[in-house]
């Protein structure tokens, strides 16, 4: 029986990123990076689509695990009839960055060690790598005391001191581990063209990665009560990007589905403009800078010259082009189908991504980060297309597929778009028309509050002329459209308390038809909290931040989507977007308190 999504872990070197079940089972890890195919995907369908598990023979009394202190490093503690282990999965930082000497070694690994902590306890070993989304069987074998798995451009070396059993193409292994001893496995992707890797020195691993993680969520300027809370979603933003050219993944999963059985279940392994924007944004509020100027890097290469040819989400290297199709293979998580491989919603038009890139590039160049001729003449640029092309009907947040209208938030975005520009010419030496662009940027201001506000609702609403609310208005005072204290500001708050909660969380809009039932996007009550916080409701504020943290797994993660009726977590795991959301609801409990 398939786990629930929010009993999976995360490992990962910035590269890439495993999901580690509490019944020590890596269901899924894309390699060598995250847009890679699956060598493990029975997360997407059976065990038999890859797998690697180590667990105790007998059915454990009591699983407890917990990241080793502001790390990476997972430890899973099994408890059984004849006594306790801890599993201790991670995965060595390796490759480039720009602003690091390299690190020593190129290959990817998993490094997963049994440690006896009371007692004995018999433990097993599968390893059943399928690669190419779990159809890909491989050639095995016995070299040089490493069993190794290769099919297409992909060779798998495991390297152990405990005898292995070989049948159907996977290794198994049967074991006693007692109080004080420690059996490790280490695991490592290669290219079939490159010669094997050599072992990894796994004690100077071991101090390489836990000093990095230890290092670098030490930076973290954020003082207040919800400091762990915040680490961790630091942590997990870090682990979703892409640390040879600073792009950031939505998420490290495809296809875990939004509403069991509805068929919406997307490849989030790409990274949007939007949520990039939106992630540097948090990050440089905690003093991280080096991501933010990674970010703006990764963005210029994967934008270009052309503003007009800019996409809503691009690879982890810039790439465009992200064909959508689907695995029939594969099952599907709990059978929701399709599985998805690509997005087509890449190719949609939506405005709100000329706001959020406009004010990310503008909180970075406020926080002193360096920009060149280029960045400021895609600032200007984009304002200049978004002068064209801010009235025309296009996509939303959301992304719905074939369902244009004009948006409210996509025009509150165009104006943020506008307005941040205008405001880098005035305050931050950007040379551009700033009277033509104040004007547009008015224009836009007036025609927001004249249609996308309905006076018979109190409320601004989903697109112009509408009457349903949609939660992404929670967004418009926080990007300063209008003051916190505006009448109409708080009749939104309000209509959306009253139209979109569910069981105290707050869904992204009205549905009416089976098919279309949405669970609460966890993001969206975040931004309530925000809301609460900033209009003086603190005691709200605080009431609904801590329900949203009782929803964080055993170790921190957040999913995209909550099921209130359920009880359980729902979409692709972990969420990039509830991350950022949550460390900016802390950061206004912080600053309101």
């Amino acid at each position: 029986m398939a786990l629930k999504i929010e009993e999976y872990g995360l490992i990962g070197d910035c590269q890439t990123a495993a999901m580690v079940g509490l019944d020590g089972s890596i269901d899924w890890l894309c390699w060598p990076d995250f847009s890679s195919p699956a060598s493990f995907a029975a997360l997407m369908g059976t065990p038999e689509n890859g797998r690697w598990q180590i667990a105790p023979v007998a059915a454990p009394a009591k699983v407890t695990r917990q990241y080793r202190d502001s790390t990476l490093i997972l430890e899973t503690r099994f408890e059984t009839a004849t006594g306790a282990v801890l599993l201790t999965d991670w995965m060595p930082l390796r490759g480039r960055h720009s602003k690091e000497p390299p690190l020593p070694r190129k290959y990817s690994d998993i490094v997963r060690t049994v440690t006896g902590l009371e007692g004995s306890v018999e433990m097993q070993m599968e390893l059943l790598p399928r690669f190419d989304y779990g159809r890909g069987v491989p050639w095995t074998g016995m070299q040089d005391g490493a069993w190794y798995a290769y099919a297409g451009p992909s060779i798998l070396y495991l390297r152990t001191e405990q005898p292995l059993e070989m049948r159907n193409e996977a290794a198994y292994a049967t074991f006693t581990v007692r109080k004080g001893e420690t059996v490790s496995f280490v695991l490592t992707y290669g290219n079939v063209e490159d010669d094997e890797p050599a072992p990894l020195d796994m004690p100077q691993a071991m101090e390489e990665t836990e000093g990095f993680w230890a290092r670098w969520s030490g930076k973290s300027s954020y003082k207040g009560p919800w400091k762990d809370a915040v680490t961790r979603s630091l942590i997990t933003l870090k682990a979703l990007t892409y640390r040879s050219s600073g792009g950031i993944v939505a998420a490290a999963t495809t296809s875990l589905p939004e509403v069991l059985g509805a068929g919406r279940n997307w490849d989030y392994r790409f990274c949007w403009l939007r949520d990039g924007a939106l992630t540097l944004e948090s990050m440089i509020s905690m003093g991280y800078h080096v991501e933010a100027a990674d970010w703006q890097r990764w963005l210029m290469r994967s934008i270009g010259s052309d503003p007009k040819q800019m996409q809503i989400m691009y690879g982890i290297r810039g790439d465009r082009h992200l064909p959508e199709f689907e695995l029939p293979w594969l099952s599907g998580y709990e059978a929701s189908l399709p599985v998805r491989v690509g997005n087509a919603a890449s190719e949609q038009a939506q405005l709100d991504v000329y706001g959020e890139v406009a004010d990310a590039l503008y909180c970075i160049k406020r926080a002193g980060i360096e920009d060149d001729v280029h960045v400021r003449r895609l600032r200007l640029e984009l304002a200049e297309r978004l002068a064209e092309i801010w009235q025309r009907p296009s996509s939303n947040i959301w992304e719905q597929r074939n369902y244009e209208h004009r948006f409210t938030y996509s025009k509150v975005m165009a104006w943020v778009g506008m307005n941040r520009t205008v405001l880098a010419i005035r305050e931050q030496g950007l040379d551009g028309p700033v009277d033509e662009l104040a004007k547009v940027c008015d224009a836009i201001h007036a025609e927001v509050c004249a249609h996308g506000f309905n006076a018979k609702l109190n409320s601004f609403v989903q697109y112009y002329g509408a009457d349903t609310v949609d939660a992404s208005c929670l967004l418009m005072p926080i990007f300063g459209f209008l003051p916190w204290d505006d009448p109409r500001i708080l009749g939104t708050i309000a209509r959306i308390e009253k139209e979109l909660m569910r069981d105290g969380l707050v869904m992204r809009f009205s549905t009416d038809k089976e098919k279309t039932q949405d669970s609460c996007f966890l993001a969206c009550s975040f931004w309530l909290v925000e809301c609460y916080a900033q209009t003086g409701r603190h005691k709200d504020a605080q009431t609904l931040f801590k329900r949203l943290l009782a929803l964080q797994n055993d170790i921190g993660l957040l999913a995209e989507e909550y099921d209130t009726k359920a009880r359980r977590a729902l979409g692709n795991f972990p969420q990039a977007l509830s991350h950022i959301a949550l460390i900016n609801a802390a950061r206004a409990l912080q600053e309101t308190a």
